[in-house]
């Protein structure tokens, strides 16, 4: 695909978006060491569970969420990088029950090799997902990078007794994702052959606003977002903290347009593979075929909420249930 400006933005990235996360079981034996027990009450949710974002205890009532997130380019285009970028941080504060208030931007720039109007692209396009969001984008921080990187550090609000969280979940609850998975796919194919999926960009470019809010108004008290880990990571992070098994019903799990498609001919992320090879070790996965399981791997860039609870509109995937053998049972 030739974009507006002729500029390939994927080329100048090893990875792309989420996928190139440092691998969960890295990351955790990395800061495993480094997180001692919380000292203050205030602090609601902190890096134990690994959440998506801090919660903080203010006074009136009210909590600050604090959170930050960044990638290299998922597309070529430089405002649909911004875009999805900008829908990707956010995502955090809604993925714990809170309203973004504030974003700060969060850019990497080779100036000497792609030019700065670019950049004023994907700029724009986080201004425009913040605004969207109903926050202010107030200002950031750059730096000049061999390597295009963009995200948000943000701000939010909530209230303390309305929080989601991975530790809430309980025997019994289904299993509700908000948005179909195969973007990680589908973007891999697009790094590599130029081919444009926008069903993939409308996933990664709509807001978990309403989704969140929908949740917290029906009770619901645990949830995540599915990003860089896929669904089995963020899905394994979740039964741990809660002590319990997450059944899926892999039948039941949408998926995008082209996603298996994009399996069967290869254009899988290392980063899936990684995340599979993580929460696979934690997977009795019966029957499910390889193909099934890299897609439940597959590395989301601002993918949907996992939630356990019922949704309106999204489909039920699975339960907790009781916590037997293994955190995680596919069917």
């Amino acid at each position: 695909m030739v974009t507006r400006s002729g500029v390939r933005l994927t080329a100048y990235a090893r990875g792309g978006g989420c996928a190139c996360k440092i691998p969960p079981g890295e990351l955790e034996s990395i800061v495993s060491g480094l997180l001692g027990p919380a000292v203050r009450d205030d602090l609601l949710i902190g890096a134990d569970d690994g959440d998506d974002a801090a919660v903080l205890r203010i006074e009136g009532g009210r909590a600050i969420v604090s959170t930050t997130d960044f990638f290299t380019p998922v597309v070529d285009d430089a405002y649909d990088w911004g875009r999805i970028a900008a829908v990707n941080a956010l995502s955090d504060v809604y993925a714990v029950g809170g309203e973004p208030l504030m974003a700060l931007n969060l850019l990497c720039w080779p100036r000497d090799t792609l030019p700065l109007e670019l950049a004023g692209e994907v700029l724009r396009g986080g201004l425009d997902m913040v605004a969207l969001a109903g926050a202010h984008l107030a200002g950031g921080h750059s730096v000049d990078d061999a390597e295009p990187k963009y995200g948000l550090a943000v701000t939010g609000v909530a209230d303390p007794g309305r929080l989601l969280r991975l530790d809430a979940g309980r025997p019994g609850l289904p299993l509700s994702l908000t948005k179909p998975l195969g973007v990680g796919v589908l973007n891999t194919r697009h790094k590599s052959t130029g081919e444009a999926f926008p069903q993939a960009v409308e996933v990664m470019t709509t807001l978990n606003a309403e989704a969140s809010r929908i949740a917290l108004g029906r009770g619901v008290r645990c949830a995540t977002d599915v990003t860089g880990f896929g669904l089995l990571g963020h899905l394994y992070k979740l039964a741990r903290a809660s002590g319990v098994t997450a059944v899926v019903d892999s039948a039941a799990v949408p998926y995008l347009d082209g996603a298996r498609e994009a399996v069967r001919d290869g254009f899988v992320s290392g980063g899936t593979r990684r995340n599979l090879a993580w929460a696979g070790r934690e997977t009795d996965f019966g029957r499910v075929g390889e193909a099934d399981r890299l897609l439940l791997a597959d590395a989301q860039t601002s993918g949907g909420l996992l939630v356990a609870g019922d949704v309106p509109g999204a489909p039920v995937i699975g339960e907790l249930v009781p916590r037997g053998d293994r955190p995680l049972v596919v069917r």
